[in-house]
C-alpha cells in the first residue's frame, strides 16, 4: 500500500488504535495529523514519529471545522476517538450518557460531515470509523458505549450512500478486544482473560498494531471498490456462539489458548 503524499487525519490519534494507525500510515509516506485531548500530548506523540499533533476536543465542532480546514485537502480521516465509562444501566449518569455520545457518536458526526464536505469538492476520499463489536452485542455495563457504537453504523451506511457518488468512500473496523491502556488492566488478570479468550477462535487478544492494518487497508487504494462496509477485526469471537477452546484439547498458557 503506497500512501506517499496522502494527507491523513486521525482524531483520537495519540493513544491505542488511532496511534498505532497513525505510525502505520506514516510508515507507508502519509503526511500525518493526528487531533486529539491536550491531555494526550498529541504534539509530542506526533512528533515522535514525525507526525502533526493538535490539541482539540473532538466534540467541539467549531475547534474541529478550524482545524480541517488548515489541513485541506484531505485524502484519509480516520476516527479512532472513543470514550468507554463502564457503569450499569442503573448507575450510568445523564451526564456519563452525554460526554460518551458527545465523544463517540456526535463527535464522529461532526468529523465525517466536515470531511465529506472537503472530499466531495475533489471527487475523492476515504473515511475509516472505529466503531467496537459492542455494535452488534448487548456486553452489561456499557450501555452508552454500546450505543455510541451502534449509531456509528448508522452513520457509516447513511454516509457511504450518500458520499458515494462523488467518489468518497466510508468504512468502519470493529475491533473485539484489543490490547490497549484502557484495557490493560483485563490482560493482566490471567483468569478473566482465560474464560475470556475461551470464546476467541483465535485463542488470545489483539494488538492495536493489527487494527491498524485493517484501517490502513480500507483507507488505501486497494480497497476502491469498497464502502459502506464494517470490518471485524475481533479474532473471530462475533463468529464463534458457543465458544471454541477447552482443556479437552487444549491449554490456556501465557496470555491465548494452545492447541494440544
Amino acid at each position: 500500500m503506497d500512501f506517499r503524499d496522502k494527507r491523513v487525519v486521525i482524531t483520537g490519534g495519540a493513544t491505542g488504535i488511532g496511534v498505532a494507525t497513525a505510525r502505520h500510515l506514516a510508515g507507508l509516506g502519509a503526511i500525518v495529523w493526528i487531533l486529539d485531548l491536550p491531555v494526550e500530548n498529541p504534539a509530542d506523540v506526533g512528533a515522535s514519529f514525525a507526525a502533526n499533533g493538535v490539541a482539540l476536543d473532538i466534540s467541539d465542532r467549531t475547534a474541529l471545522e478550524r482545524e480541517f480546514a488548515a489541513i485541506d485537502p484531505l485524502d484519509v480521516v480516520v476516527a479512532a476517538s472513543n470514550v468507554v465509562i463502564p457503569h450499569s444501566l442503573s448507575a450510568t449518569t445523564p451526564q456519563e450518557w452525554d460526554r460518551i455520545l458527545s465523544v463517540n457518536l456526535t463527535g464522529v458526526f461532526h468529523t465525517v460531515k466536515i470531511a465529506a464536505n472537503q472530499m466531495k469538492q475533489r471527487r475523492r476520499g476515504a473515511i475509516v470509523l472505529t466503531s467496537s463489536v459492542n455494535a452488534v452485542n448487548g456486553e452489561a455495563d456499557l450501555m452508552a458505549y454500546n450505543a455510541s457504537q451502534a449509531g456509528l453504523l448508522g452513520i457509516l451506511r447513511t454516509a457511504a450512500n450518500e458520499l458515494g457518488p462523488y467518489g468518497v468512500r466510508v468504512n468502519a473496523v470493529c475491533p473485539g478486544m484489543i490490547r490497549t491502556r484502557a484495557t490493560e488492566p483485563l490482560f493482566e488478570n490471567r483468569r478473566m482473560m482465560r474464560d475470556y479468550f475461551r470464546h476467541i477462535p483465535l485463542g488470545r487478544g489483539g494488538a492495536p498494531e493489527e487494527v491498524a492494518a485493517a484501517i490502513a487497508f480500507l483507507a488505501s487504494d486497494d480497497a476502491s471498490y469498497i464502502t459502506g462496509a464494517s470490518l471485524l477485526v475481533d479474532g473471530g469471537q462475533t463468529a464463534a456462539k458457543f465458544g471454541t477452546w477447552n482443556e479437552d484439547r487444549s491449554d490456556f498458557f501465557g496470555d491465548r489458548w494452545w492447541m494440544r
